[in-house]
């Protein structure tokens, strides 16, 4: 199965498009103006402590107080306070965890009173970032994640993906991770460390334990609300997370993000370096590569199946409704039961990739096709397991009820993404109401003799609608030689199809447009 990773820069930020087999499957908007992303590190300031939620808000720059409940704090957070401590008043400046004796961890029944302080100063991690009304929200557990493996400070414990089941390959990645794992350090290996060697492992938790370091360093220059560890960009993550053999092209248009990868992937794959390229085509690069048409049909109320059923997916404050229809497939099966399992299966597919792709998180229901047989409920709640398997979010999926409902909750940690596939009609604007178009030609005419004669421009260009640029190019004597022969200048007509029937704009040699006479 081909990968391919398509990143569009733009004014506001990057557009980053993750294909399969050439269809999407993950869209992601890295915004500029959003500072704050899952991963960053900052030093904030405890602001209110409130003990009925036994939890504490914590102001780390955003406009309302990010939330730390007291479960989050994590068992080590008096080692990490008190090392914050010693980092602000300058004592320790090498970041090295090397001979930082270790606190006492705390009750995990405890108290958020007992452990923090109002004006406090304290090392917070983003693990959700501001969604609706909510700031974001935060935990002390502090965690840098690499290509193979998590690093944990203040821990010591070693812990395997549950995805690696190979006895022996555990037993060796335990081996090896004990042997190189710096000290008050603890490590998360993750699943795509399966069969590597140590080279490639231990270079990956350096580059982590350089990246803490160079972050506790410049602690104690650091104010409250700065960011002091920063994650990289969208796109690097999410080549981090997914980069693998199967991962054949990356192309994007913009020279500093093609360096900036290349650079990031020299260092964690070199024999991949060769796949990132820069585009130079002329169409847009979405455009190029069928994305834009993607985007529009895939993230609509109403989604359209392969082979005649449709979805409508519904969205609340509470939670996400998706409604699986048969739309004309109705006669397709032998009986109905064959053909809502059919149908049903086929949504399941799409609802997978719907989830991952609009990046919907919180509590999920599906009413699927009823059906009546058992082992066709079952079947169906293998393939959405199936299915779901490749979604890096965490999610749980729940057997069918007796309404035919399936229940799925799905970790939510960014705003959920949202496009807007409906536009305003460009040739009424919304009213409903265009004035007649057979007067359209007879307005261009006017407007261009008030330009020839009046304006005295030369080199005009009229962008116009590709029916209207017909009705005046088509013939040997057409309307555009007409012109010639009356204005004696040569006039460039373009297409462009997405200007209304009624629409048209002048152009200047020097590509300006031209104001039209009121």
């Amino acid at each position: 199965m081909s990968n391919e990773l398509i990143i569009n820069s733009t004014q506001n930020g990057s557009r980053i498009a993750l294909l399969k087999e050439k269809n999407l499957t993950e869209f992601h908007h890295d915004n500029d103006e959003n500072k704050f992303k899952v991963g960053d590190i900052y030093l904030g300031t405890v602001k209110k402590i409130v003990p009925g939620l036994n939890a504490a808000f914590i102001d780390i720059g955003y406009e309302k107080d990010a939330f730390l409940h007291y479960l989050d704090l994590g068992p080590q957070i008096r080692s990490l306070n008190k090392y914050t401590k010693k980092a602000l008043s300058n004592k320790h400046t090498s970041g090295s965890l090397a001979n930082f004796k270790n606190e006492p961890d705390i009750n995990k029944l405890g108290k958020m009173n007992q452990v923090l302080t109002k004006g406090q100063q304290i090392l917070v991690q983003i693990v959700k970032e501001p969604i609706s009304t909510k700031g974001p929200r935060l935990t002390c557990e502090l965690s840098l994640a690499g290509r193979y493996m998590v690093l944990v400070p203040f821990s010591n414990s070693i812990n395997i993906s549950k995805k690696i089941t190979d006895g022996e390959e555990r037993k060796r990645l335990l081996r090896l991770i004990s042997s190189i794992k710096p000290e008050n350090f603890g490590c998360i290996i993750r699943t795509v460390a399966k069969g590597k060697n140590v080279t490639e492992l231990d270079k990956d938790l350096r580059n982590l334990e350089e990246t803490w370091k160079e972050g506790m360093k410049k602690l104690h220059s650091v104010k409250p609300r700065e960011k002091v560890i920063g994650e990289m960009s969208r796109a690097s993550s999410l080549l981090r997370d997914i980069l693998n053999e199967s991962f054949d092209s990356l192309v994007t248009d913009d020279k500093e993000i093609h360096d900036e990868i290349k650079e990031y992937i020299r260092k964690i794959a070199p024999d991949k370096e060769k796949i990132v390229k820069l585009y130079n085509g002329k169409a847009k690069i979405f455009e190029a590569f069928g994305i834009e048409k993607q985007l529009k049909s895939l993230f609509g109320k109403s989604v359209s199946l392969p082979r005649g059923g449709y979805l409508i997916i519904e969205h609340t404050e509470a939670l996400h409704v998706i409604d699986v229809n048969s739309g004309n497939k109705s006669n397709a099966g032998e009986d109905q039961e064959s053909t809502a399992l059919a149908v049903n299966l086929e949504a399941a597919k799409e609802i997978a990739r719907q989830l991952r792709l609009r990046d919907m998180g919180g509590i999920i229901v599906i009413d699927f096709i009823d059906m009546r047989r058992p082992d066709n409920k079952k079947k169906l709640y293998a393939e959405m397991r199936s299915f779901m398997e490749t979604d890096r979010a965490k999610n749980t999926i729940l057997p069918l009820s007796k309404f035919g409902l399936m229940q799925i909750t799905r970790q939510r940690v960014r705003p959920e993404l949202n496009i807007t596939t409906r536009e305003v009609c460009p040739t009424c604007q919304g009213t409903g109401k265009v004035s007649a178009t057979i007067l359209v030609s007879d307005q261009v005419e006017k407007n261009l003799e008030y330009i020839l004669t009046t304006q005295n421009e030369k080199n005009v260009t009229v962008t116009l609608h590709p029916f209207l640029h017909a009705y005046f190019t088509k013939g040997v004597f057409s309307r555009r030689w007409q012109w010639y022969r009356r204005f004696h200048t040569w006039v460039k007509l373009e297409k462009d199809s997405s200007l209304g029937l009624n629409q048209y704009v002048f152009y200047n040699k020097m590509g300006e447009e031209i104001e039209l006479k009121a």
